[in-house]
């Protein structure tokens, strides 16, 4: 079978290679599921890894087949398997509980304090951007066929399902909190997936983006669910605070490390802070207000936490969510898919709209690797 795939710490490596179709035999527990893919995601991360920032190949092997962001068939199931049937839709869970903390053991493998993690297409597992693969049926999420169409948008939106779960166990710690306004920084794929997110759940949303409004579909999308859009080169997101007032919630996806003080200083009194954004780099940031911070959150009761990857549990969040929202808003999460790329073949045409995104206009890359 075709796959995608770099040579970790390798610069622009990526490459198409043939490897072996693979068996639902390789789980000797009778849980093996043999998926046909249908669809990948493309994003940031892996630019990231052709680019040689990360990266790590699964034993034995000297490359990585990329792709974490997925959608596919059930093709067939092991013996053990009563949940999935052929023709089931399907889109797998990423980390795998393969490392020696006490958050494997128990199944939290998100919650790793592990230095070495097992995710697919990222770290020492094999990924998605290949025609098969074949999984446990326990990292599994079943797809309503009426979600199939946008179903390759549930991996990163699990992330800020996890962000916003762990915002609301938090707040646990008031024996009231009812938020009503909140804040998205950053308006591209996951800032607008978080946007749909706090919109479902009854948020006065306020979006913020780089660009401009005029002509920006981003904007567009977010007046369209029912929020606001400003851009930061005309008002920053403290200053916002004069005309929304300030935000019970705030969750940043710029990648823009420098906007977190920002930020920090616009969260109301008991107010959450939510970071998402992985900053490589080492940009440091002159005339922060940290005696104001410092006070503010420690006179406001204001958290900050930060969230990366996501369990089972926060895919089953993100299918309800996509399912309140084609029945609230019908058509808007398919208007994210801008660029769709045929055939794993043309792995060129994906990375270059990664590296140049602002050129395109492009809101979520995916390859369409056989129609459904």
């Amino acid at each position: 079978m075709k796959a995608i795939a770099v040579i970790p710490k390798k610069e622009k490596s990526v490459h198409l290679v043939e490897m072996d179709k693979p068996g639902v035999a390789e789980f000797k527990d009778g849980r093996g599921v043999l998926v046909e893919v249908l669809r990948v995601g493309a994003c940031g991360t892996d630019r990231e890894i052709n680019n040689a920032e990360y990266g790590v190949a699964p034993r034995g092997f000297d490359f990585l087949v990329l792709g974490h962001e997925n959608f596919g068939r059930v093709v067939e199931t092991g013996e053990k398997v009563t949940e999935l049937k052929k023709g089931d839709f399907v889109v797998a869970t990423v980390r795998r509980p393969r490392g020696s903390s006490i958050y494997d053991r128990i199944g939290e493998q998100d919650f790793t304090t592990d230095d070495k993690y097992y995710e697919r297409g990222i770290s020492r597992l094999h990924g998605y951007m290949a025609e098969f693969y074949v999984e446990s049926a326990d990292f599994l999420i079943k797809i309503p066929p009426s979600l199939a169409e946008i179903a390759v948008l549930l991996e990163p939106l699990s992330i800020i399902e996890k962000g916003l779960k762990q915002a609301s166990d938090i707040q646990e710690r008031l024996k009231i909190w009812r938020p009503k306004r909140a804040a998205v920084l950053g308006t591209g794929n996951v800032g607008l997936l978080t946007v749909m997110a706090l919109r479902m759940r009854g948020y006065e949303v306020h979006g913020f983006g780089r660009n401009s409004r005029e002509g920006y579909l981003n904007a567009e999308l977010c007046a369209g669910i029912g929020a606001t859009y400003d851009s930061t080169a005309e008002i920053s997101v403290t200053d916002s605070t004069r005309q929304y007032g300030e935000f019970d919630l705030v969750f940043e996806c710029t990648g823009f490390s420098p906007i977190i003080f920002d930020a920090m200083q616009s969260l109301s009194e008991n107010g959450i802070l939510i970071l998402s954004s992985v900053t490589g780099g080492d940009r440091t940031t002159d005339a922060v207000p940290s005696d104001k911070i410092n006070q503010m959150f420690v006179l406001g009761n204001r958290a900050m936490v930060g969230t990366v990857n996501a369990n089972r549990e926060h895919f089953e969040m993100g299918v309800k969510d996509f399912a309140l929202c084609e029945a609230m808003y019908p058509g808007w999460l398919g208007r994210m898919l801008t660029h769709r790329v045929e055939g794993l073949e043309n792995f060129a045409r994906v990375f270059d709209i990664l590296e140049n995104s602002a050129k395109y206009n492009a809101i979520k890359t995916y390859f369409e690797v056989k129609k459904f």
